[in-house]
């Protein structure tokens, strides 16, 4: 990648084969189809995944062989191995991966499907373990690579209505710190992306809920179910300026572990952290009081 002095540059495992290659999970619309769109226009080999190819394929042709379409159902394991290993065939090797592929799911908790949630989890949390395994032993041999989970600003605060969509971000977070602790040695960084309202279909055509409506939480999670709804095509923050960002982060020496994305993730997580630090500071004599008294 000429007149680009990075991190992906200076790695000789990377430039040895030529543009850095990523693999995104999820590219069908949204995030991940606008980080795969940056990508590839800025001179980057990407293998671009979809449920149904047929969602990426204008995108692909326009690309040429620098772009390659491939199936990728992250609750399919054999899907995930067959894409990864065609994508290191074609490619040589994954440089970045992005675990974007992911959805919202709008309940109570106690109003919750279990075969929704778990189908919830499967996605957004099991599958990102799943793509992680197929990818880490290519990165861990060639002791290089950028892994970018897609979680939200939800996976640091949680609401009303959407208690098991957090749970999994939650899940993500946890992960995530420790798969960076674990790989750091080896040359993998690791950069969990946490965006605000992002003017994608995630509040549209992307969000599932269940169809249970308990009357007892009208007032707190269904008024929430109705707020999140509404807010589809109004969000303010920009897929195409995230993906730069993101892109920012990958060509970084030093990624940071988060990366907040939108003015109103930033606000909200300063606003949770104080929150936080009020509870903390409340409760201190009480938390102290549990320790073992020390001999005298």
């Amino acid at each position: 990648m000429k007149n680009r002095t990075t991190a992906l540059d200076d790695d000789p495992a990377r430039t040895s084969g030529g543009t850095p290659v990523w693999l995104i999970t999820g590219c069908s619309g949204g995030l991940g189809r606008a980080l795969a769109r940056h990508a590839l226009e800025r001179g980057d080999r990407v293998a671009v995944t979809a449920r149904d190819t047929a969602d990426v394929t204008a995108l692909v042709d326009a690309h040429g062989d620098r772009a390659l379409a491939l199936r990728l159902d992250v609750t399919d394991a054999a899907s995930v191995a067959a894409a990864v290993e065609r994508a290191e065939q074609a490619f040589g090797r994954i440089d970045v991966l992005v675990n974007n592929a992911g959805y919202g799911y709008l309940a109570a908790v106690e109003e919750g499907e279990d075969d929704a949630v778990r189908t919830l989890y499967d996605t957004n949390v099991h599958g990102v373990v799943t793509v992680l395994k197929a990818v880490l032993p290519g990165m861990r041999e060639r002791r290089s690579g950028r892994i970018v989970n897609i979680s939200s600003f939800g996976g640091l605060a949680a609401f009303a209505a959407t208690g098991h969509y957090h749970a999994t971000k939650f899940a993500l977070e946890g992960l995530s710190e420790s798969l960076a602790a674990e790989v750091a040695p080896l040359g993998i960084a690791v950069t969990v992306v946490e965006p605000g309202g992002l003017r994608t279909q995630w509040a549209g055509t992307s969000m599932r809920q269940s169809p249970t409506r308990l009357q007892d939480y009208e007032q707190t999670a269904g008024r929430r179910r109705a707020a999140t709804l509404a807010v589809s095509g109004r969000q303010p923050g920009d897929p195409v300026r995230a993906a730069a960002a993101i892109a920012t982060v990958v060509d970084s020496a030093t990624p940071p572990l988060r990366l907040l994305l939108g003015s109103d993730a930033l606000a909200g997580a300063r606003a949770r952290l104080e929150r936080l630090r009020h509870e903390i500071d409340a409760h201190e004599a009480l938390t102290r009081s549990t320790d073992l008294e020390r001999a005298s």
